[in-house]
């Protein structure tokens, strides 16, 4: 079976991009469940799948990740990967699908997991705001623009990733967008959706458009629920599995599998220095075998 990629509620679990996109494991209410329950349904995902790439948001509750790392601990488990990128919940659900579809391939589930860095640099993530009074999550947001933010009326857009940037939303202002050809998702929340579908995605040459809820974590990673939420994405198959095969792979020192990047996001491992890993062999079956 291929190796699964979870996500921690059914509103990051996004609608299949193409016919080879596996659906998503949903881990929904994993905080309200007994700790048995919880713990059986992650070792039943390792059982069937071998190993599980669980992705979820900064916004994601405290008890939520709380008791993602309990039942990893619990499962004593190199076969479980935690992955929480610096992306707003809608771009974490791209992220999620963009797996799903590699899933399908011929890459390993280090590679696969790895992945998840690599395509996070080619994703553009942002919102249309009605307040960023308390919006904290995007560096460029300072004590002026909380202070036009409570001028009734105002609109702003910010964009999370991958480089934070704030204007006051018109009809001739327009945000920082991608160099290559992407399509568009957005999230519908709280304010109409005109600015970011008549001026962002002309501005930005999408080559396609979709829309769907923003995810319930939004309102929090944003501050508000007066919010369109977008991301711009690359959604051919083809495309992502050449970027991550084009990158050079290597082997993870602690448990043994295939990686790109310099760190293991199952083991957390990081490569020891030269000098010692030159004295030491790669230990052929470091991993744990069992849940």
């Amino acid at each position: 079976m291929p190796t699964a990629v979870a996500v921690t509620g059914a509103d990051l679990a996004l609608p299949p991009q193409d016919e080879r996109t596996l659906p998503a494991a949903v881990l929904d209410g994993l905080d309200r469940l007994p700790l048995d329950q919880a713990l059986a349904a992650v070792q039943t995902l390792v059982e069937q799948h071998g190993h599980v790439i669980v992705v979820y948001s900064r916004a994601t509750p405290p008890a939520v990740a709380q008791r993602l790392h309990t039942i990893r601990a619990l499962l004593e488990s190199d076969r479980i990967a935690l992955f929480r990128p610096d992306l707003p919940p809608l771009g974490v659900a791209v992220l999620a699908r963009q797996l799903r579809q590699l899933a399908s391939c011929d890459l390993g589930p280090g590679v696969l997991a790895s992945a998840g860095r690599l395509l996070t640099h080619y994703l553009h993530a942002g919102a249309l705001l009605g307040s960023v009074a308390r919006l904290d999550r995007v560096p460029v947001v300072g004590l002026a623009s909380h202070a036009r933010s409570w001028v009734p009326g105002s609109q702003f857009a910010v964009l999370a990733h991958p480089q934070p940037t704030l204007v006051k939303a018109g009809p001739e202002v327009t945000l920082p967008g991608p160099e290559f050809g992407t399509w568009l998702l957005v999230g519908r929340g709280q304010l109409p959706s005109d600015w970011v579908t008549g001026t962002l995605a002309p501005a930005w040459k999408v080559q396609g458009l979709r829309e769907t809820e923003a995810p319930a974590e939004s309102a929090a990673w944003w501050g508000t629920g007066r919010l369109v939420e977008f991301c711009a994405y690359l959604p051919d198959l083809s495309v992502l599995y050449q970027l991550v095969a084009s990158v050079r792979r290597g082997v993870c020192h602690w448990c043994g599998i295939d990686v790109i990047g310099d760190r293991c996001v199952f083991c957390s491992a990081t490569p020891p220095p030269p000098s010692e890993l030159n004295a030491r062999p790669v230990h052929p079956n470091r991993a744990l075998t069992t849940g």
